[in-house]
């Protein structure tokens, strides 16, 4: 008779076998860029692991700390291109140049290289939507005090003229005329309040219509093109209201959102503070509440960078997409081999 301490050793042996990975998978290595967008990638990845594909999320440069998009791409021209190796980068202006660059020829022209088509990750966690729960995390204050996505909405219908002029520029390597800085430095958010955050949009408007004058008396010859591009851009998915999504990332989230995002926050946590200390029934109470209220909360910014609440983004269903194409692209190889 099998002894139980038999059955016992059999049983874990199985269970701790059962936690290897499974070997039969298809394994696809994915190149990321830097640190940060291996947790993005892996998140984006998580919904496609089944019986049949593991992704392994990775930097491109095995021997050194060598990081960046080219590196990534740069992979692809190895011997495991294709069904075993993939890259995952920022779309950054690539995917608006559609081919006026190397770099876009070949991240647009290749099934292999799946990219944000939002500027950046940054931009994903701007998603207007899900600003007000960002502040919730932040504050623990679920109040309406501003109503982001119109707010995200009107400031890109402002900047879409402007920016349209700037790919314009950058499709004809003229980097100068409205060199990406500039166009950045333009759209910030200067002055924002939120007593008054109509005032900040007007200033913002004032510059964007005064640079929009300069460059049409600089370039007179270009106004069709510039009609043709806004024209292309709606083909391509490229909405007015949407165009916060392609601004450069870490200058939409650190000169645009947060400068909403903290003084909104700033508000709601001095609304709670009120609060507590109008219904403590005495001094101690009134502290022991606050402190922990104020242990409790985090840093706005630091929220805004962990926010993952953009999978009804339109840049992030475009994503999956392309996911969703290649993996069913392979399920066909496979049937067929």
């Amino acid at each position: 008779m099998k002894k139980l301490t038999d059955y016992l050793n059999s049983a874990f042996i199985e269970a701790a076998n059962s936690l290897r990975p499974k070997r039969a998978k298809h394994r696809i290595v994915a190149y990321v860029e830097s640190y940060d967008d291996i947790s993005f990638w892996r998140s984006v990845f998580d919904e496609y692991e089944n019986g049949k594909y593991h992704f392994e999320v990775m930097l491109p440069a095995r021997s050194s700390l060598t990081k960046g998009k080219k590196q990534a791409m740069m992979n692809m021209l190895g011997k495991a291109y294709g069904s075993n190796m993939i890259a995952c980068v920022d779309s950054d202006y690539d995917y608006l140049l559609q081919g006026a660059t190397s770099t876009s020829r070949q991240m647009i022209g290749n099934r292999y290289i799946l990219h944000t088509y939002a500027y950046a990750i940054e931009n994903l966690k701007c998603y207007a939507d899900s600003l007000k729960q960002v502040c919730v995390l932040s504050t623990l204050n679920d109040s309406n005090v501003m109503d982001f996505v119109n707010f995200m909405k009107l400031y890109s219908q402002i900047c879409y003229p402007l920016f349209v002029w700037n790919i314009l520029l950058y499709r004809k390597q003229d980097t100068k005329s409205m060199s990406m800085l500039k166009f950045c430095e333009i759209v910030r958010l200067s002055s924002f309040t939120i007593a008054n955050p109509a005032y900040s949009l007007q200033q913002l408007s004032k510059r964007v219509e005064h640079n929009i004058a300069l460059l049409e008396k600089k370039f007179p010859e270009m106004a069709e093109e510039h009609t043709r591009l806004k024209a292309e851009f709606d083909s391509l998915g490229i909405l007015p209201e949407e165009t916060y999504f392609y601004i450069q990332g870490h200058h939409m989230m650190n000169n645009v959102v947060l400068r909403m995002l903290v003084p909104v926050c700033r508000y709601l946590r001095n609304k709670r503070e009120e609060e507590i200390q109008r219904l403590a029934y005495h001094r101690q109470q009134y502290n022991n509440e606050l402190a922990s209220y104020r242990h409790s909360q985090c840093d706005v910014a630091l929220m805004l960078n962990k926010n993952t609440n953009y999978k009804e983004a339109t840049p992030y269903k475009r994503l999956k997409n392309d996911i969703e194409r290649l993996l069913a692209s392979l399920d066909s190889k496979q049937q067929a081999g």
